[in-house]
């Protein structure tokens, strides 16, 4: 069954077709569009091979970047992305493929020209998402062998983030957010207590996911019991720390938009204390 005619070959990898309801699509898939006129049918066989944009907008802003990508570039693209959804054995949504087609095209664009940028969030990205940093890892290591740049390790970062969105169903904005408002918590935890914390450490890894549960636990509104003695004796034995984790929930009350349960104040000191205790 063929459920798509051709109304015009981009280039070897894009097509704008009609469907069988006459609305226009553009499929996206290695070689699709080699040697295809108009009104040849498109075999269903090579429709593994593809990738549909139905949303108006995404397909617009889709065909505004084409011009600016080569084939070579495109087909690194399509790659990229086929090994996203092997790995994370998630169906890549229309908005992913848009948005990380534009980005990682923004980021071949930025390299040439000599504009590499610095990705401030990268160690935290690498301790919220390990799953999706290797992926990303594996995609950026990818476009490198195929385009022949070298896209700084920045940019796995980056990806990552586009890849947990992928994966979560939701907004890289929203990821981003929350991957800067956990690297804002862990500076105000060194200004406090004067200290750096070892990126590559155990302490960091741990502190850097009991705030992301926090964050998550927010989010989804999960109430925790207070352990209410320990709450007294905490605030009585370390009032820095605990003063520090009321100011730290302050803020992801203010950046979530959400009540924050006295608990979570509680086991945010446990955690400062015992990184005080390590450092000291």
């Amino acid at each position: 069954m063929n459920s798509y005619i051709v109304k015009k070959a981009l280039n070897n990898n894009v097509l704008i077709a009609g469907d069988q309801h006459q609305q226009e699509v553009i499929l996206i898939g290695k070689g699709i569009g080699f040697n295809k006129k108009k009104n040849d049918p498109i075999d269903d066989n090579t429709i593994e091979k593809m990738f549909v944009l139905r949303n108006e907008a995404d397909q617009e802003y889709y065909k505004n970047l084409l011009p600016n990508i080569d084939e070579k570039t495109l087909n690194a693209i399509i790659d990229s992305l086929n090994i996203i959804g092997n790995k994370s054995n998630v169906l890549i949504t229309e908005q992913v493929h848009v948005a990380l087609t534009d980005h990682i095209l923004f980021a071949i664009n930025r390299l040439m020209k000599g504009m590499a940028i610095k990705n401030p969030f990268l160690a935290e990205t690498k301790v919220l998402y390990p799953f999706e940093y290797e992926i990303a890892a594996e995609v950026v290591d990818f476009i490198n062998q195929s385009i022949g740049i070298n896209l700084p390790e920045g940019e796995i970062g980056f990806i990552a983030l586009h890849v947990h969105g992928a994966i979560t169903n939701q907004d890289v904005s929203d990821i981003n957010k929350y991957s800067q408002l956990v690297s804002k918590l862990i500076k105000m935890i060194e200004d406090q207590f004067k200290l750096t914390i070892d990126r590559n450490s155990i302490d960091y890894i741990r502190l850097v996911r009991h705030i992301r549960y926090t964050i998550e636990r927010v989010i989804n509104e999960e109430k925790i019991e207070e352990p209410e003695k320990i709450a007294t004796l905490l605030k009585n034995e370390y009032p820095t720390c605990y003063n520090l984790s009321w100011k730290l929930i302050k803020i992801m009350q203010q950046t979530l938009k959400k009540p924050v349960y006295d608990a979570e104040a509680v086991y945010l000191t446990m955690h400062l204390q015992r990184l005080t205790t390590k450092y000291e």
